[in-house]
């Protein structure tokens, strides 16, 4: 209409640059928002996807070692790795599944014993103040283990989770190249060749990282086994496997394996668990000073304290999952720091 001034734009006009860069700077919160939001709320489907990638890696690995030695196709090398980890497990089941099933129980027995009798020991000496007595004390201690052993109970219920990993693992593995590619194509194409680059390192680290794990695994298994059938201590296959076994877990799972070590060996007699002590100092020598080392150098540097950190606080929030996860998803995440440092500022 005449006479009146041209309009000009108002807060909500997408002419108005002030407005488009404030809209921008929402949407950047609001999406982080509902990035943490969905992190919390899939941090368990997250985890078996991370532990999928571990069992990847390791398979990957002994393909990849196979192709050294075996000039045919990586199909077949990946079969003949699966078909090895499978008769493994299958050997053990059948020569030492019924044995050491059977020692679970008497294993619970002794160590809550055992604990019993050291807390009578020190309330006696008024080393530890006096409570309901030591069985009370070896029952609260003891309650980790039984938590434990549910959680490994309703694991091994949960095979749709089980099968996931493994079915996720062994496609991951057939076809690595097959899902960096698709995961590269999500990001522009100037990023991918760094993206390449820092794709390639974690997983030559991951592989590195899982053989030496499982290596120490083997050495402090077969070594604790079989020393400690030497020196008579009972259980000592039992005792050997969960030695493997908790040294996927550095540091806690050591100290672990050494208590349960000593208490064993000393309800046998003081003779008995004097060996004990000895054979586990040897054997925790060997993997501290030769294998961890090794490790360190082949595949990537990691401070004892950060590691056991890192193992704190993963196991607090997620659980026995987030405690085995915690050394990869450091190793990894200190490779991405690494790579991203090596890159010019922009």
């Amino acid at each position: 209409m005449a006479g009146r001034k041209p309009e000009q734009p108002g807060p909500s006009d997408s002419r108005s640059q002030a407005t488009v860069l404030e809209l921008h700077k929402a949407a950047i919160w609001l999406g982080l928002a509902a990035a943490l939001a969905l992190l919390v709320l899939l941090i368990e489907p997250l985890l078996l996807v991370v532990a999928a990638l571990v069992l990847a890696a390791m398979l990957d690995g002994g393909t990849r070692l196979l192709g050294r030695i075996l000039p045919i196709g990586r199909g077949w090398r990946l079969l003949i790795t699966c078909l090895g980890v499978v008769a493994f497990l299958g050997w053990t089941v059948y020569f030492a599944g019924s044995q050491i099933a059977g020692q679970f129980e008497a294993l619970r027995t002794v160590v809550e014993t055992q604990l019993t009798r050291v807390f009578d020991w020190a309330t006696a000496r008024g080393l530890v103040p006096k409570t309901n007595g030591g069985q009370a004390v070896a029952n609260e201690l003891m309650g980790s283990f039984d938590r434990l052993t549910s959680w490994v109970g309703s694991a091994l219920g949960a095979v749709s989770s089980i099968a996931m990993i493994i079915v996720l693992g062994l496609f991951i593995a057939a076809e690595p190249r097959l899902y960096e590619r698709g995961f590269a194509w999500l990001l522009p194409i100037e990023r991918r060749a760094d993206f390449y680059a820092t794709s390639e390192r974690m997983g030559y680290t991951m592989r590195r990282l899982m053989f030496g794990r499982l290596i120490g695994m083997a050495v402090e298994g077969f070594g604790t086994g079989i020393a400690l059938s030497l020196a008579g201590v009972p259980m000592a296959a039992l005792l050997g496997l969960l030695t493997g076994l908790l040294a996927f877990l550095p540091n806690i799972g050591s100290i672990i394996s050494g208590i349960l070590i000593i208490l064993v060996g000393f309800s046998a007699g003081v003779d008995t668990g004097i060996w004990a002590i000895i054979i586990y100092v040897v054997v925790q020598v060997i993997d501290g000073n030769i294998i961890v080392p090794w490790v360190a150098r082949k595949s990537v540097d990691l401070a004892p304290a950060l590691i056991l950190g890192a193992q704190l606080l993963f196991g607090t929030l997620f659980g026995i999952v987030g405690l085995a996860l915690a050394d990869p998803i450091v190793a990894m995440i200190k490779v991405f720091l690494e790579e991203r440092a090596k890159r010019p500022a922009e």
